[in-house]
């Protein structure tokens, strides 16, 4: 790892006017994956701006919404009593991620700009376009057992990590962002961006900007959800396959669903077309069935990842039948 600066910001607007001032730097909080990547060679950077004394740690309700600011830990939102009670898909996707150690330390914004534990990624040795652009990707004609089956490009196939991300998109959460250019906001369906051929682009955000909070809007819909993680073992460990759902049913009758999808991706996936085929009908294991085909209709697998195609189907009729009560 080379040296860097490093700055403690009293602000967010201070934080910056920091970054922007200072040349190759970028935000700290837990620093559970920036040091990590620091460290292997995946990323470089001169100037760290410690963010964690900003105000940014709050969890709040509303009569619209949930405000989780960007420095609270996962943990603490994960833990939160009212978060359990009506966000069970959000509190379910934190709980599965990393380790308690690393739940304890790392931060919410921090969680939503994790990089892909691809391998060739996080290996300087090894070509990688999101990396290097225009070095290639050895993961298409190598190993690619945990890559993305949707949303893949020639020159990326690599899977986004974050638990979190998923659980956010299916519950239409909006992030808020500041940057030189003042205060916006960006939907998660739109934050991360598909790779095409600049897969080192990964997200909406704009040169020197600083996430701030994440709002989810408070709806009975996000009180009837769950999330579903498949992996390798039972703890530390990236989704294979995962499924956030939130369900509300009259009778048999799915009034309204959302769904969004972990492993599969290249960038947490949400396919409103197979909420669309849900929606209005009974929900019958026929029903799940023709909406998993849906889903990965547009699958491009490779033959160490073909297995995903059908393992997220079934993880689809596992979670449906569990909220919907078919078994």
């Amino acid at each position: 790892m080379r040296t860097f600066g490093y700055t403690v910001a009293g602000s967010p607007p201070e934080a910056v006017r920091i970054a922007a001032s200072t040349s190759a730097s970028t935000f700290v909080a837990g620093g559970t994956d920036l040091l990590n990547l620091m460290r292997d060679g995946a990323e470089a950077h001169d100037h760290l701006v410690d963010v964690n004394h900003l105000g940014l740690d709050e969890v709040a309700f509303d009569s619209r919404r949930l405000r989780v600011g960007a420095a609270a830990r996962m943990r603490q939102v994960a833990e939160h009593s009212r978060v359990r009670r009506e966000f069970p898909m959000l509190s379910e996707a934190l709980l599965a991620s990393a380790s308690p150690q690393v739940r304890n330390m790392a931060s919410i914004g921090g969680n939503l700009l994790q990089r892909t534990r691809c391998g060739y990624f996080r290996d300087p040795a090894s070509p990688c376009n999101k990396r290097v652009p225009g070095s290639g990707c050895p993961a298409i004609n190598g190993h690619h057992r945990g890559h993305a089956i949707l949303g893949g490009s020639d020159h990326c196939i690599a899977t986004h990590p974050s638990d979190l991300a998923v659980a956010l998109t299916a519950l239409d959460a909006t992030v808020h962002l500041l940057g030189p250019g003042g205060e916006r906001a960006v939907p998660v369906a739109g934050f991360y961006l598909l790779p095409g051929a600049t897969p080192d682009q990964e997200t909406a955000m704009r040169p020197g900007e600083l996430i701030t909070r994440v709002d989810v809007p408070r709806t009975a819909l996000a009180g009837r959800s769950r999330y579903l993680k498949l992996r390798d073992r039972a703890t530390f460990e990236f989704a294979v396959v995962s499924v956030a759902a939130a369900l509300r049913t009259s009778g048999r009758v799915v009034r309204d669903v959302r769904l969004a999808f972990g492993g599969v991706g290249t960038r947490p996936w949400r396919d409103t077309r197979v909420e669309a085929a849900l929606r209005g009908r009974p929900l019958t294991a026929q029903a799940i069935a023709e909406a998993g085909r849906l889903l990965v209709a547009d699958a491009m697998p490779r033959e160490g990842n073909r297995f995903k195609v059908e393992l997220v189907q079934r993880a689809l009729t596992s979670i449906l039948s569990d909220l919907g009560g078919l078994r």
